[in-house]
């Protein structure tokens, strides 16, 4: 069909990372929401090329789900925005199923055309309950009602930043393809850091880099990865709820890139056993009055005593929070100390089968990078799980905790019994949320082989929660 006479907004590279930029700059500074509606919606009315505005939210399970509204209809409907949580899994039953989008208009970004379709912006959603409230099940909303109450308890301001892995396999949908095919075919093989210039491997990488850098995520590094036809595309750091929500879209812009050159991105933690399998290492840090409170250039390894404290909770709490950073089956493929996988509850400065590991860091870099996280996890739950654990957990009188021998689980029906036993992830996220998230985690692991076995099932992929739908769903 053509679009010869359409005149939707596609605004160069250029332009969107300046758009982009400034608009990370206002979240960064905690500008009003008040102002910030008042010029988004400024910017919506006299902008004609803007046909629709794209709201994102996640379900429970951390799976991204897109909604476009008309511009003028969302101009006149912003505080009236409607849809059917009993067709999302993990929200609300069939009988209460109606839930309200409020517009964070904290969190906009403007779109390049070639990826999103000309005259679109990009806008997450928070996800309200019938009586106005935060819906409970709405694990953005939790993670940013939780940083906001640590930045005004205490002057917190919680920082993140993650390296995450993946896959770049031949063909379009290769993991849905996967019970039919059983196999992953890989485009290239070069290895850590090695692609030539031009290659598919490398093209992608250029791509997404590009992408990433107009949509104004301030790009740090890129660089094919350990394992063949694997890749990393880093980025800087940011303010918690940003983070997370930057992971989503990271994973949302690899994926329709490689849509896009007839090839699929996945984040199966281990899609091909007997190579690396892909992690998403997640850096965090808490800074108070610009100030980073993990910083201590007497302390050991640099790091403060505030932030071994830190270190010393969330290791507390490894084993009840594992299924958050590990949510599926696959994740524990990768958990496989051969593969320098940090399975040991542990905290380490140089040992990388650490849980946790203290980088090198200086008086703005000092972090604490938690390793054990899989690259297909919620990255709400994730963010929320490391930030309140390492701040209102408890501390194990184990001795030696930070070097003793403890492991964390090979396999999800593991996992799941430790976080259903666990009074910590009833704390975490309440009893309700915490029972329809380990109910959802069961569905899915009783649909594959109990044990993980030498080969990849078709079960564990097509069941998994980024892979599987409806049609998918029902072959059981």
């Amino acid at each position: 069909m053509s679009t010869e006479y359409r005149n939707f907004l596609a605004l160069s590279y250029e332009e969107l990372e300046e758009l982009n930029l400034k608009s990370k700059d206002q979240r960064r500074k905690r500008v009003s929401l008040d102002k910030l509606q008042e010029e988004r919606l400024k910017y919506l009315t006299d902008q004609k090329g803007i046909k629709a505005v794209t709201v994102l939210f996640s379900d429970l399970e951390g799976r991204l789900h897109m909604l476009d509204y008309d511009k003028k209809f969302l101009i006149k409907s912003y505080d009236n925005l409607t849809f059917d949580g009993s067709s999302i899994r993990g929200f609300t039953a069939q009988r209460e199923s109606d839930l309200r989008l409020g517009i964070d208009w904290s969190s906009f970004y403007f779109a390049p055309a070639d990826i999103f379709g000309p005259g679109k912006v990009l806008v997450f959603g928070d996800v309200i309950d019938k009586g106005g409230t935060p819906y409970t099940g709405d694990t953005r909303g939790v993670l940013k009602t939780f940083a906001h109450e640590m930045h005004q308890k205490h002057g917190y301001t919680l920082n993140a930043a993650n390296e995450i892995e993946g896959f770049l396999f031949a063909g379009v949908d290769a993991e849905r393809r996967f019970p039919e095919t059983g196999k992953f075919d890989y485009v290239n093989t070069g290895g850590y850091y090695h692609s030539l210039p031009g290659d598919p491997l490398r093209g992608f990488i250029d791509t997404v880099a590009e992408v990433q850098r107009a949509m104004g995520f301030e790009n740090e590094k890129d660089h094919p990865e350990v394992a063949p036809s694997q890749f990393e595309i880093n980025y800087s750091y940011g303010e918690v709820v940003a983070a997370a929500d930057q992971i989503q879209i990271y994973k949302l812009v690899c994926r329709q890139v490689a849509t896009r050159l007839g090839m699929t991105a996945s984040f199966l933690p281990k899609p091909v056993v007997g190579v690396n399998g892909s992690g998403m290492h997640t850096n965090v840090s808490i800074s108070k009055d610009g100030k980073n409170l993990f910083w201590d250039p007497k302390g050991e390894e640099k790091l403060s005593k505030a932030g071994w404290e830190f270190v010393d909770r969330i290791l507390t709490h490894g084993n009840d929070i594992c299924l958050l950073l590990n949510s599926s089956v696959n994740a524990y493929r990768r958990l496989d100390p051969h593969f320098e996988a940090p399975n040991q509850i542990k905290a380490s400065a140089v040992d990388r089968g650490s849980m946790i590991r203290i980088p090198i860091g200086n008086e703005r870099s000092m972090r604490v990078e938690v390793r054990s996280v899989a690259p297909d996890s919620n990255p709400y739950l994730v963010m929320l799980s490391v930030f309140r654990s390492g701040i209102e957990g408890d501390t194990s009188k184990i001795e030696n905790l930070r070097q003793a021998e403890r492991y964390l689980p090979d396999n999800i029906y593991t996992a799941l019994q430790n976080f259903r036993n666990s009074e910590w992830t009833s704390k975490l996220l309440g009893e309700d949320v915490k029972s329809r998230y380990a109910d959802l985690k069961q569905a899915s692991a009783d649909r594959c082989p109990r044990l993980l076995g030498t080969y990849v099932k078709p079960a564990e992929v097509q069941f998994h929660h980024e892979v599987y739908n409806q049609f998918l769903w029902n072959q059981f």
